[in-house]
């Protein structure tokens, strides 16, 4: 069963992207603190690991795009990462910190490392947050790998094979490969289109629903997109522009309280 917090209850989710920054501070604490006071209960967030094993919220394998300093996270202490600074200005938060200071913030945690499997196990058991977090990874060994670790189930986001079983199933009239590739998943997250492909339409949320799974959408920034996708049902929008998004959902009333 699909922890509440990520459990379809018809009334769309939104996911600040990163948390939520018009100044380039992605997955720092400034972006997750804007998110929040922007009423925000679900955010979505990377991680990787140093080379000592501290879990890390941050997108990128190395520091060079968005910091002052250089070199690969996997390759570096956690005390030369801690010293970078996103944009100059924000250093890199641990996904602890981020669990600790927001208790009851629910985290989209897309793994983006083998590196940093067994460190995520040991911060969600360690802290007992399987209810607050959902577990993603474009590869879905990485994501498994995860989920079998853990002392407790979590929900989890299917990854890129899972998600070509899935369309493929979808375009076989009476196939049973959509729920039998959707069987150890809660949710798909998913862009509109993958290149040519229309992943989201509102036949393939219908058959994801069908199958018990939720509908997540990345990263819709256009209000008009918001609107549309909305009215095909799905359950969740992944967002950089945290603030338009809550406007939608707000005049919507699938703004939480």
């Amino acid at each position: 069963m699909t922890a509440p917090g990520w459990a379809p209850t018809g009334r769309a989710i939104g996911l600040a992207h990163r948390g939520f920054t018009t100044e380039g501070l992605e997955n720092s604490m400034a972006a997750f603190a804007a998110a929040v006071e922007l009423g925000f209960t679900h955010v979505e967030t990377d991680v990787h690991a140093t080379a000592d094993g501290v879990l890390m919220a941050f997108h990128d394998d190395t520091l060079d795009r968005v910091t002052d300093r250089e070199g690969r996270i996997a390759d570096l202490p956690h005390a030369d990462v801690a010293a970078a600074r996103i944009g100059g200005r924000e250093p890199i938060p641990t996904l602890e910190e981020v669990l600790h200071t927001w208790p009851d913030l629910h985290l989209n945690i897309d793994v983006k490392a083998d590196h940093a499997v067994g460190p995520t196990v040991e911060v969600i058991d360690r802290l007992g947050v399987h209810d607050r977090v959902c577990i993603a990874s474009f590869d879905d060994r990485r994501r498994r790998a995860v989920l079998d670790g853990l002392s407790a189930r979590v929900a989890s986001s299917a990854g890129t094979a899972t998600v070509r079983a899935f369309l493929l199933g979808h375009l076989l009239p009476g196939s049973r490969l959509v729920r039998r590739a959707l069987t150890d998943v809660d949710l798909l997250q998913v862009p509109e289109r993958a290149g040519r492909v229309r992943v989201v339409t509102p036949a393939t949320v219908e058959a994801a629903h069908d199958a018990g799974v939720a509908v997540h959408v990345w990263t819709v920034n256009d209000r008009a997109d918001m609107e549309r996708l909305l009215d095909w049902g799905v359950d969740g929008i992944v967002s950089d522009r945290a603030d338009v998004l809550r406007d939608v959902l707000a005049e919507r009333g699938h703004w939480p309280g």
